[in-house]
């Protein structure tokens, strides 16, 4: 039968899938619309199939926060190519899953959720034969807070996400600062209480070895491991840390120059390796 532009484009738009692949899923289908769909979702799923081993190190990281700056989530949308996550429609398909995540609690609830009529994990397969490499979700966080804020870097490869304990006069330039600080800096932990003892025991074992192979005599060993660990702790927990828009603070002095009753309550990072 014969299978007009009008068709072929309407199928395009709906699938985003090429001229081509729309017009030949059209024939098989002798033009049944929501058959085409089916035909060109098949041939999703083979090509997820066959590209389930790929690398899919490349994609966006972005941030997005609610109306009422109280929830913020962060989402990687990851791909093989740098080429396709500099597209505008992979950026778009990007964007729309973080909007439907917004409300999400986990990833599980978000590949679950609605998309056009589909599964949000139904369209990652349908858009991995419709681009042709491997797509997935690389990354699901959430915060909740008094208030929320947010920040992507240039590229979209990192993205930031930290909660405030109170709404404050210029509380969007206070969170996107300390955005941008978790960005740069990548702490662990929000202060010393968030570090895993474990970690800290390791890091005491680490310096004290060094200290060993420095000939400092055992008995000093501890007193000086635990001026290395104040200096990891400065280092790695965020309210610790140099404040990178002025060195002579510490991101818990900025924040109490902003109000003496502020703090942070949490944050959450997200960046392609």
């Amino acid at each position: 039968m014969k299978i007009t532009a009008a068709e072929v484009n309407k199928l395009r738009q709906s699938t985003g899938a090429g001229m081509m692949d729309c017009k030949k899923a059209l024939v098989e289908s002798n033009g049944n619309f929501d058959k085409a769909i089916e035909n060109l979702r098949k041939k999703g799923q083979k090509v997820a199939a066959n590209r389930a081993d790929r690398n899919s190190s490349e994609g966006v990281v972005l941030a997005k926060v609610n109306s009422d700056n109280t929830e913020g989530i962060l989402i990687a949308l990851n791909c093989e190519t740098d080429f396709v996550a500099k597209n505008n429609t992979y950026l778009a398909l990007a964007n729309k899953i973080l909007t439907i995540g917004l409300d999400k609690n986990n990833l599980d609830e978000l590949l679950a959720a609605n998309f056009e009529e589909i599964t949000v994990s139904e369209k990652l397969i349908e858009q991995t034969g419709v681009i042709g490499e491997k797509i997935e979700i690389g990354g699901f966080k959430k915060i909740k807070g008094n208030f929320v804020g947010h920040y992507i870097h240039s590229g979209n490869k990192i993205a930031t996400i930290v909660s405030l304990s109170s709404v404050v006069e210029g509380s969007d330039e206070v969170a996107k600062n300390i955005s941008m600080q978790i960005a740069a800096m990548n702490p662990i932990a929000l202060n010393e209480e968030g570090v895993d003892s474990s970690l800290v025991e390791k890091e005491i074992e680490i310096a004290k070895e060094q200290l060993r192979q420095e000939g400092k005599p055992e008995e000093m060993l501890d007193n000086i491991a635990k001026g290395k660990i104040k200096r990891f702790f400065k280092d790695n927990t965020l309210i610790n840390q140099s404040y990178i828009k002025d060195g002579k603070l510490s991101v818990h002095d900025y924040i109490k120059s902003i109000n003496k009753d502020l703090h942070i309550t949490d944050f959450a990072r997200l960046a392609l390796i």
